[in-house]
């Protein structure tokens, strides 16, 4: 038998002692410096590599990231301006050549709806210019002019 197992029987003395424990002699606090909060400076907490936060010396931390400038959240419009203003020429120039366009028209069908009325006129005055007197002079009676037709059906039977 080992001196650090108990006897099982009573009966049976061990050599020496039966349960020695090691000194407690390991576990006792030592002197320890005291760090005062006065002396010691201002810690900041900053995120590390994980994302997590560690509290560090304010001297050792990084320098704040710099603001920056605040954005101009003013509406842009939708269309550039100058793009609007060459958009305006373009329909500006198309909706006055679309106008002269009809306005020219218009003035083509009525010179030829005059041309053609007057030349119905003209036309029924040459007519009536050269018509024979005694037609327009008659007393009604006139001349009489008669036209016989004669109509002449055959049957045949080709067969």
């Amino acid at each position: 038998m080992d001196n650090h197992t108990p006897a099982l029987r009573p009966d049976v003395r061990a050599p020496g002692p039966a349960y020695d424990p090691a000194s407690l002699d390991l576990y006792a606090p030592g002197p320890a410096a005291v760090e005062l909060a006065a002396e010691r400076g201002p810690v900041v907490w900053v995120p590390d590599a994980y994302g997590r936060m560690v509290p560090m010396p304010k001297h050792l931390a990084p320098l704040p990231m710099a603001l920056p400038e605040p954005r101009d959240l003013t509406p842009l419009p939708l269309v550039d301006p100058i793009a609007q203003r060459f958009l305006g020429a373009g329909l500006g120039g198309g909706a006055l050549a679309a106008g002269v366009g009809y306005g020219i028209g218009e003035i083509v069908n009525a010179a030829t709806g005059f041309g053609t009325g007057a030349a119905m006129w003209i036309a029924l005055a040459v007519l009536a210019w050269r018509m024979p007197a005694r037609s327009i002079a008659s007393d009604g009676r006139g001349s009489t002019v008669n036209i016989r037709k004669a109509v002449i059906k055959r049957s045949h039977f080709h067969g």
